[in-house]
C-alpha cells in the first residue's frame, strides 16, 4: 500500500497542472449539477414496521386528498387586556379569510367555528394546513403568516405564531465561523499563510465537491433537509485534518533533505497511508448506519461517508499538485532543523516522558476524570425538538408556551388514534367505541369526536393528553391507549394504531435499541479488523476500542449537563430539556469513526520507529513527539469546525455540533494523547503482538512505510530531529 501511495504522491506533484485542471473540472461538473439537477428536499421520515409508521400510511392510503406531509401553522391571537376575544372576532374571522385565500392554503381551521378557545375566552387559536410540504412553500405563503400576524397586532391583539410552516431554513453562516479559527490553527503550525492556505483550500474544495453531489442527488431521489448538515461538518474538518497530516510530513521530509517530487511521495506512503485508512474507519462507522433501518440516518451515513471518500481523494492527489506549485516556501524557516544534534524536546516531548514514566497513575487519574464527566449520563432523556426548545424571545416559543399556558400543554402535542373498521360490521359503532374508552383513560384531556374519510371506513380521532408532548405522563399515556384501548377496537373488528409526536419518539428509541444490537457489533467488528491488519497488533486495536467507550460516555455526560441541566444557559446555549434521539446512534458512528482517525495518526508514527528498531518505550515517546503537535492543531480545528455550528438557531443542529466538538476534544486529549501512550508504555514490546497463525492471515498493509526506503532511499540529509530513535529525555532505566 506505502509503495503504490508513494507513486501516486509523486505523479500528484510531478503531474500538478493536470490533476489540478481535473480537480477543478470535477468542482465545476457538480456545481452544474447541483444548479440544474437539484430538487426539493423532505422534511419528513418514516419508521417502517412501526405502529406510528401504520397510522401515518393509512391514513395516506385511505385520506387520498389529504396531504400527509403538507406544512402546517398555528396562529395565537390573545387580548392585551385580559378581556374576551369574542369582542375581536370579526377582525379575527376577517383576517383568517385573507390567509385562506393563500394559494398554497388547503385548509384554514377558524377558533370560534371549531370551539378552539381557552376557558377564560381571552385567547383563541387557529390552524391552517397547507398543500405542500415545508420546503415547497413559497415565499409569498410565509410573508402572508407574517402578514396575518401584523394584521392581528394592529387590530389590538397579541398574535404569536407556530407550525412547522415557520421553520427557520438552515444555511451556512454563522455555522462557518469555525473556520477562522482554524485558519489562525494553521497559520500557527505551519507557520505561513501560503503553507495555511493548503489543507483550508483542499478541505474546502472537498466539500463543495460532496454537497454539489449530494445536491445534485435530490433530483432523482428524495433526500432529507438535514442530510448534508453531517457531510458539511465532517467533510470539512476531516478535510482538513487529512491535508495537514501529509503536509506536515512533506515539509518534514522535505527540510531532511529530499527532492520535492520524493518528499512528496514518501508524504503520501506515509501519512497518506494513515490517512486511507482513518478515512476508512470513519466510511466504515458512517456508511454502518444504513443498517438501523431509519431512512433519515442512512442518508445522513451515507452522504457524510461519500464527503469523507472526497475528502481523502483530495488528500492524496490535489494536495501534492498544490505543494508541487508552492515549491520551498512550504517550509517554515523559523523552525529549521538543527543540524548540530537533536533538539530540544517540546511540550509533546515533555508530556510522553511524563505519561510513559508514571503510566498506571496516569490511567488511574485519567478514567477517574473521565467517569466523573460521564455520571451525568444516567439522568439522560431523549426527545424530539419542537418549538418548546426555541429561544424564549422568537415567535414560535411564544405561541409554544401561550398555547401551553391557556389550552394546556398537551395541544402542544396532540395524538393520533386512527380507527381501520373497513373489516367492522359497524364502523361508526367502531369508531365511537374506541372513543367513548379513549375519554374515559386517565390522562386524556379531550378525545375529538370521529372523522371518517369518503369510504366510512376508516376513522381519525385526535386526543388531547394532559402533558406535554416529552413529558413522562404522555410516554405512560401512549402505552395505556397501546395496551387498554386496542382490545375495545378488536372486539368491534377493527383494527387501531396510535401516531403523533410522542408515539412517534417511543417507536424511534426502540427502534434505536433494537438497532445497536446489530449496528455496534458490525462497525466495532469491521474497524477491529482492520486496525489490527494496520498495526499487527492485538492490544492496540482493543485499547482504541475502549477509549472510544469513555469518550463516548463523557460525550453524553456532557450533553446532559448542557441541554438538559442548563450549564451553559449563562452564556447563550439554552437548554432543552432533552437530548434528541436521533443523536445517539448518529454521534456513535460518527464519533468511533474520528476516535480511530486520531489513534490512526498517533499510534503509526509510534509503530513507525518501533519497526525500524527503536525500544517500545522510547518507540512511544519519539512517536509521539513527531506527531502530538500536529495531532493536537488537527483535533483544535476540528473542534473548532464543530464548534461553529452552536452558532446556528437550530437546536438539533446546535446539539450535533456541541457533541461532536465534546468528542473530538475528550478523544484527542485525554484518551489518544495521554492514555494510549500510557497504555502502550505498560505494555511495552507486548503492546505489539500478534499471533503467528492470525499475522497470516492478515495482509500486510506496511502503513510504517517499511518497502519505500528500496524505492526513495534515505534522505539526503539529517532528520529534523536529529538521529531517529534518540530520546532527548533520559529514559528509567527499566524502559531502556
Amino acid at each position: 500500500m506505502s509503495t503504490l501511495l508513494y507513486r501516486l504522491g509523486r505523479f500528484g506533484h510531478r503531474r500538478r497542472r493536470l490533476v489540478a485542471l481535473l480537480w477543478l473540472a470535477v468542482a465545476l461538473a457538480a456545481g452544474t449539477a447541483a444548479a440544474t439537477l437539484s430538487g426539493p428536499a423532505v422534511t419528513s421520515f418514516s419508521l417502517p414496521g412501526t405502529e406510528s409508521q401504520e397510522a401515518l400510511d393509512l391514513l395516506d392510503e385511505r385520506f387520498p386528498g389529504t396531504p400527509m406531509d403538507g406544512a402546517s401553522a398555528r396562529i395565537v391571537f390573545a387580548s392585551r387586556d385580559g378581556a374576551p376575544v369574542d369582542g375581536d372576532r370579526r377582525a379575527i374571522e376577517g383576517i383568517l379569510r385573507d390567509l385562506a385565500t393563500g394559494a398554497q392554503v388547503q385548509e384554514v381551521i377558524g377558533p370560534f367555528e371549531a370551539g378552539l378557545l381557552s376557558p377564560d375566552r381571552t385567547m383563541a387559536l387557529a390552524e391552517v394546513s397547507y398543500e405542500v410540504g415545508f420546503p415547497e412553500m413559497a415565499e409569498e405563503s410565509k410573508e402572508a403568516l407574517h402578514e396575518a400576524a401584523r394584521a392581528g397586532e394592529r387590530a389590538g391583539l397579541t398574535v404569536e405564531l407556530g407550525g412547522d410552516a415557520l421553520e427557520p431554513e438552515w444555511a451556512v453562516g454563522g455555522e462557518l465561523a469555525g473556520l477562522v479559527v482554524a485558519a489562525v490553527v494553521l497559520v500557527l503550525t505551519l507557520g505561513s499563510l501560503l503553507a495555511a492556505g493548503m489543507p483550508l483550500l483542499t478541505g474546502i474544495t472537498g466539500v463543495i465537491v460532496g454537497v454539489a453531489g449530494i445536491t445534485a442527488a435530490t433530483g432523482f431521489i428524495d433526500l432529507g433537509a438535514t442530510t448534508p448538515i453531517l457531510a458539511l461538518m465532517l467533510g470539512l474538518a476531516v478535510g482538513i485534518d487529512y491535508a495537514l497530516f501529509i503536509m506536515s510530513r512533506y515539509r518534514e521530509e522535505l527540510a531532511a533533505g529530499r527532492a520535492p517530487d520524493d518528499a512528496a511521495g514518501v508524504a503520501v506512503g506515509t501519512a497518506g497511508s494513515s490517512v486511507l485508512f482513518a478515512g476508512l474507519t470513519v466510511v466504515i462507522a458512517l456508511a454502518g448506519l444504513s443498517v438501523v433501518g431509519i431512512g433519515l440516518l442512512a442518508e445522513m451515513g451515507l452522504a457524510a461517508a461519500a464527503t469523507v471518500v472526497i475528502a481523502v481523494l483530495v488528500a492524496l492527489t490535489l494536495l501534492p499538485a498544490l505543494l508541487g506549485f508552492a515549491g520551498p516556501r512550504v517550509l517554515d524557516r523559523r523552525r529549521a532543523p538543527r543540524a548540530d544534534g537533536p533538539s530540544r524536546p517540546g511540550l509533546g516531548g515533555r508530556w510522553a516522558a511524563l505519561v510513559t514514566r508514571r503510566p498506571r497513575a496516569t490511567l488511574a487519574l485519567a478514567v477517574l476524570a473521565l467517569g466523573v464527566v460521564t455520571s451525568p449520563v444516567a439522568a439522560l432523556r431523549l426527545g424530539f425538538p419542537d418549538h418548546g426548545t426555541y429561544p424564549e424571545e422568537t415567535t414560535q416559543r411564544q405561541a409554544y408556551d401561550a398555547i401551553a399556558e391557556g389550552f394546556g400543554p398537551g395541544h402542544n402535542g396532540p395524538l393520533l388514534v386512527v380507527v381501520d373498521a373497513a373489516g367492522s360490521p359497524d364502523p361508526r359503532g367502531a369508531a365511537d367505541a374506541v372513543r367513548r374508552a379513549l375519554a374515559a383513560t386517565p390522562g386524556v384531556v379531550d378525545a375529538a369526536p370521529a372523522q371518517f374519510n369518503e369510504a366510512g371506513d376508516t376513522a381519525v380521532l385526535g386526543v388531547i393528553p394532559a402533558g406535554g408532548p416529552d413529558s413522562a405522563r404522555t410516554t405512560e399515556l401512549v402505552e395505556t391507549i397501546r395496551a387498554d384501548v386496542r382490545p375495545v377496537a378488536d372486539r368491534a373488528g377493527a383494527g387501531m394504531a396510535v401516531s403523533g409526536g410522542t408515539a412517534v419518539l417511543i417507536d424511534f428509541n426502540d427502534r434505536m435499541r433494537d438497532a445497536l444490537v446489530l449496528y455496534l457489533p458490525i462497525v466495532i467488528g469491521l474497524s477491529f479488523l482492520l486496525l489490527m491488519a494496520v498495526f499487527r497488533s492485538v492490544i492496540v486495536p482493543l485499547k482504541a476500542t475502549l477509549g472510544f467507550l469513555l469518550s463516548l460516555g463523557a460525550t453524553f455526560g456532557t450533553l446532559v449537563a448542557i441541554f438538559q441541566w442548563g450549564w451553559l444557559e449563562p452564556i447563550g446555549v439554552p437548554p432543552t430539556g432533552t437530548v434528541i434521539s436521533t443523536l445517539p446512534i448518529l454521534i456513535i458512528g460518527v464519533v468511533f469513526g474520528l476516535a480511530m482517525d486520531y489513534e490512526v495518526f498517533l499510534v503509526t508514527r509510534m509503530r513507525e520507529e518501533y519497526v525500524h528498531g527503536t525500544p517500545a518505550v522510547r518507540a512511544v515517546r519519539a512517536g509521539f513527539r513527531h506527531g502530538a503537535r500536529v495531532v493536537a492543531a488537527a483535533a483544535v480545528i476540528m473542534v473548532s469546525v464543530f464548534g461553529g455550528f452552536v452558532l446556528g438557531d437550530s437546536s438539533d443542529i446546535i446539539q450535533m455540533g456541541v457533541a461532536l466538538a465534546t468528542a473530538v476534544a475528550v478523544d484527542a486529549f485525554v484518551v489518544r494523547m495521554t492514555l494510549v501512550p500510557a497504555v502502550l508504555a505498560l505494555f511495552g514490546d507486548r503492546a505489539w503482538w500478534l499471533p503467528g497463525w492470525l499475522g497470516r492471515l492478515l495482509p500486510d498493509l506496511d502503513v510504517e512505510g517499511r518497502r519505500l526506503e528500496r524505492i526513495a532511499g534515505p534522505p539526503a540529509g539529517p532528520p529534523p530531529d536529529g538521529e531517529r530513535g534518540a530520546d532527548p529525555v533520559p529514559a528509567p532505566a527499566g524502559d531502556r
